[in-house]
C-alpha cells in the first residue's frame, strides 16, 4: 500500500541501524513495534525475534497485522476462498450506497462495480466468520486481502482525505482479490488495537521500535475508509467525504505531543527504544534529545529520504522533495 510514513523503503535503514546497536543475533528477543501502521518492520523482524508484539490505534492496521504478524502457520485451502470471493456477484451494499457516484450522492471513491464487489465479498467473509466457516486466522487474511486489494482500485491521490472528480485508470481496474501472503515462523505473535501510551503499561521485552505521526495529519480521516471495510458497521457518513468518527492522536497535536512522547518512554519496559522521526515533526530534534536523554543513554542516526507525496509523479524525485530522517536510538537505564 502507498501508506503515508511507510517505512518500507527505508526498513534496511533502520534493521542495519538496530543491528548496530543490539547485535544481529536477536532469537532470545522481544521486539514490539507499537504504532505499527501497515507492519512493514514488524514483518521484517518476524522470523528474526522470539517475539513481535504489534500494535496499532486504527482498525484497519489491526487487520493487516492480525494477518502479517500474528499468523505464523499455513492456511490449507486458502487460494479455494479466494478464488470463490473474486467469482461472487457483486451487491449493492453499505460501499456502494455512501461511497460510489451510482449509490447515494456524488461521492466516487470507487467505480461502482467496484463498490459492489467490495460489499460482496466483505458481506461473504462476515457470514463465514458468524457460522464458523472460518476461523480467525482465515478471517484476518481474507480482510487484509480485501483492504489491499480494493486500495489498489480506490479513486484517490493516494489517501482518502478526498476522492477524485473523474474516475482514474488504475481505479478503472476491475477489483480483483490477491492474497496477502505472510510470512511463517515458529514463534507465537501478539497483535493489538489499543491506545499506545495505555499498552505500554502492560507490555515488556528487548527492542521497542516507535513511528508515531509526525504531523497534524490524523490517520483516522487519511484512512477512514480502509476502516469502514474492515469493521464493515452502520453508521451515517458525514459530509462531503464521508467521515465516520474517528480516533484522534495526541502525536498530531503540538501543544500534546511532547508530554505523550515522555509518559511514553518513561513507562516503557525495554532497554532498547528506537524513534523514527523526520525533520519536519511537531517534535524538534533538540526536544526529542532532551526527553530521551533522561532515560538513558542516548544517540540518533539519520538518512536523506524521499518525502510522502500523493501528487503528480513527475515532482517525485525534485530535490525539494527530499527529507533527513532520524532514528533516535536510547538504550535505557
Amino acid at each position: 500500500m502507498n501508506y503515508i510514513g511507510s517505512k518500507y523503503k527505508l526498513s534496511g535503514f533502520i534493521k542495519d541501524t538496530i543491528y548496530s546497536v543490539v547485535g544481529k543475533s536477536l532469537s532470545d528477543k522481544v521486539f514490539c513495534d507499537i504504532f505499527a501502521g501497515t507492519g512493514i518492520v514488524g514483518r521484517n523482524f518476524k522470523q528474526e525475534v522470539k517475539k513481535v508484539i504489534s500494535n496499532d490505534f486504527e482498525y484497519y492496521s489491526y487487520v493487516l497485522n492480525k494477518n502479517y504478524i500474528e499468523n505464523s502457520i499455513d492456511i490449507p485451502n486458502k487460494e479455494k476462498y479466494i478464488s470463490e470471493l473474486n467469482s461472487i456477484s457483486p451487491t449493492e451494499g453499505f460501499i456502494y450506497k455512501n461511497y460510489c457516484k451510482g449509490g447515494n450522492g456524488d461521492r466516487q471513491y470507487f467505480a461502482d462495480n467496484n463498490g459492489k464487489k467490495i460489499d460482496a465479498i466483505r458481506t461473504q467473509i462476515k457470514e463465514w466468520y458468524s457460522s464458523n466457516k472460518i476461523n480467525d486466522s482465515i478471517y484476518y487474511f481474507l480482510l487484509a486481502s480485501l483492504l489491499e486489494s480494493a486500495d489498489k482500485v480506490a479513486n484517490t491521490a493516494s489517501v482518502y482525505g478526498a476522492y477524485l472528480k473523474h474516475i482514474k485508470k488504475t481505479a478503472q481496474k476491475d477489483l480483483v482479490l490477491k492474497p496477502a501472503q505472510f510470512e511463517l515462523s515458529k514463534n507465537n505473535h501478539e497483535v493489538y488495537n489499543s491506545d499506545s501510551n495505555k499498552l505500554i503499561k502492560s507490555i515488556e521485552g528487548d527492542i521497542l521500535y516507535l513511528d508515531p505521526p509526525y504531523n497534524a495529519r490524523q490517520y483516522g480521516s487519511n484512512y477512514h475508509l480502509l476502516n469502514t471495510i474492515a469493521l464493515y458497521d452502520n453508521f451515517i457518513p458525514k459530509g462531503k467525504t464521508g467521515l465516520r468518527d474517528y480516533n484522534k492522536s495526541q502525536y498530531c497535536s503540538k501543544p500534546a505531543v511532547s508530554s505523550v512522547f515522555e509518559d511514553l518512554i518513561k513507562n516503557a519496559n525495554f532497554k532498547y527504544i528506537f524513534l523514527s522521526y523526520n525533520n519536519e515533526g511537531l517534535m524538534p530534534v533538540e526536544e526529542i534529545k532532551r526527553i530521551m536523554s533522561k532515560y538513558g543513554k542516548y544517540d540518533l542516526a539519520s538518512t536523506k529520504y524521499q518525502r510522502f507525496r500523493a501528487d503528480k509523479e513527475e515532482n517525485r524525485n525534485h530535490t525539494a522533495n527530499k527529507t533527513e530522517e532520524y532514528l533516535h536510538i536510547l538504550e535505557k537505564n
